[in-house]
């Protein structure tokens, strides 16, 4: 099972939708705190780049002693079509500052030093500290995920629909959809059975895989014994 460390840095590192939560009074519509980029630097510093007329480059530019508390909420949706899309959210608590000089023109590249992280997702509920989340690493195939599992859903469906043979009598008859995946293992949720519930199951590699090629090897030990 990844920590809760990992479970935040690979949110923060994914694709997921993000935005930037300012104290005060700062008015402004959602879509502008969302930023245009994001990454992780050395230190586990977390940097946004926004457009430098956006609310919360004036914030950070404005604030007392030049550090804002703010907090990063990212939302991780599925992306695929299932029941319950939402996947888990991540709320990153710290203080920014602008980075002049940086960004490219008409953007500012603003630094979140991160001193505390929450998450609450498939896995549960974490809290983090600053020095764990410095010290994590994001799962392997963050980067690949969305590609991955649309792949799954749409060129290996009737693959994905025998796991219901190891997922027991309670998947017999149901929709299976994968809806996350990371070095561990698979996880589908199935619905559509007879009683209409709605669940997730956890399929585990063999070992963890550690890039794309191990995962093919494992996604292939898993649907030969789904098929027997």
């Amino acid at each position: 099972m990844p920590s809760a460390a990992e479970r935040t840095r690979t949110l923060v590192q994914s694709t997921s939708s993000a935005v930037l939560l300012l104290p005060g009074p700062w008015l402004a519509r959602p879509e502008q705190l969302m930023p245009e980029e994001r990454s992780v630097g050395p230190d586990g510093e977390v940097l946004l780049v926004y457009p430098v007329d956006s609310p919360a480059v004036r914030a950070a530019t404005h604030a007392h002693d030049d550090e804002l508390p703010v907090v990063l909420e990212i939302t991780d949706v599925a992306p695929v079509s299932v029941p319950n899309r939402i996947r888990g959210r991540a709320w990153v608590s710290g203080w920014l500052t602008s980075v002049r000089g940086v960004a490219e023109p008409g953007r500012m590249l603003l630094r979140l030093e991160v001193g505390e992280a929450r998450v609450d997702d498939l896995w549960g509920t974490g809290m983090v500290d600053a020095e764990g989340f410095v010290a994590a690493s994001p799962d392997p195939l963050v980067e690949h995920e969305v590609e991955l599992l649309q792949h799954l859903h749409s060129a290996h469906g009737d693959q994905v629909r025998q796991l219901c043979g190891l997922a027991g009598d309670r998947a017999a008859g149901t929709k299976a959809v994968p809806l996350a995946l990371d070095r561990f293992g698979l996880r589908v949720r199935f619905s559509g059975g007879a009683d209409g519930r709605v669940f997730d199951a956890r399929f585990d590699f063999r070992e963890p895989v550690r890039d794309v090629v191990g995962l093919r090897r494992a996604m292939h030990e898993l649907f030969e014994a789904a098929a027997h």
